[in-house]
């Protein structure tokens, strides 16, 4: 056990396999970084031990990826750093899961965006994650009534990313949620952007056209390398619709940067077959396509709001 005079004032707690990317965190922080003990019990329930004692300002570091499962962990550990030593918790979360159902389609449907949020608003005194899916909803104090509820945007990171990479590409947003995120991003690489539209049928049957724009006119793409900007990779059905768009009207080849990459399997086998040659990913979630890092845009986010 630590010894109490030892305790630093602030540090990072992290699960075990999250401990690479915590690290990174908690480097660009400047703050020490421990790991929480858990293991699994023969009937499915998990026994979860913090390091104590822990600083009384504690970033809980933690992306969410597999929710059901992370989020019974967030609940037992941020019980008990609360019982340990943690007076300020703070969660730092890459990604924030079920920020996607925002209202109920069908009658009886749970509004899980706002169970969530205000959930994790109960857990935690503060909560930090990057483009948030916010699709109807304005800021993230809306959804995750926590004090400050801190919504960070990669636009600059991954416009960089492009610019070097992809330095004579137009940028596309495949449907109208992605304009959020394409239009700064493109700011960043300095590229012209369009955005196309979306129909969509089901979670994965999407259609997907090209929208006219304000200026009445298609974009031209004839020649042109595209490099499609969304905030999430789930399916791959919309990424592969607009990649099929992109090439029917003439793009001399199709890559795509994504913020949070969920896909996986036959879904990363559907982009191929659609012709995106390359899936770029910031590391909000571990995945084969990362090429961006988040620790710094994290790290700075933090500090702004006197948490690290």
């Amino acid at each position: 056990m630590t010894d109490a005079s030892s305790v630093p004032r602030r540090e990072v707690l992290h699960f075990a396999d999250q401990a690479g990317a915590a690290a990174r965190f908690a480097a660009a922080a400047g703050l020490p970084c421990r790991a929480i003990e858990s293991r699994r019990f023969p009937d499915g329930e998990t026994l979860l031990r913090v390091p104590a004692p822990l600083a009384p300002r504690t970033l809980l570091f933690c992306t969410l990826g597999d929710p059901d499962a992370r989020l019974l962990e967030l609940m037992l550990a941020a019980r008990a750093a609360r019982e340990h030593g943690a007076v300020h918790l703070s969660l730092v979360a890459p990604y924030l899961c079920y920020m996607r159902q925002d209202r109920a389609f069908r009658a009886g449907e749970a509004v899980s965006q706002r169970i969530v949020g205000t959930f994790l608003a109960q857990l935690f005194d503060a909560v930090v994650t990057v483009d948030p899916h916010l699709h109807r909803i304005g800021r993230l104090e809306q959804v995750v009534p926590a004090s400050p509820a801190v919504a960070l945007a990669a636009a600059r990171e991954i416009g960089a990313f492009v610019a070097r990479e992809r330095p004579d590409a137009i940028l596309v947003g495949p449907d109208e949620e992605s304009a959020r995120w394409v239009g700064p991003t493109a700011a960043h690489a300095g590229r012209p952007h369009a955005v196309f539209v979306k129909r969509r049928h089901g979670d994965r049957e999407v259609d997907v056209f090209a929208d006219a724009g304000p200026s009445g006119r298609r974009p031209d793409l004839a020649g042109r390398p595209v490099v499609l900007v969304d905030d999430i990779a789930s399916s791959g059905r919309t990424l592969a619709q607009a990649a099929r768009v992109c090439l029917a009207m003439g793009a001399s080849g199709v890559d795509a940067v994504v913020t949070h990459a969920l896909c996986a399997g036959d879904d990363l086998a559907v982009l191929r077959e659609a012709g995106v040659g390359r899936l770029w990913s910031t590391d909000s979630l571990p995945h084969p396509s990362n090429a961006i890092g988040l620790s710094a845009l994290l790290a700075e986010g933090c500090r702004a709001h006197g948490l690290a």
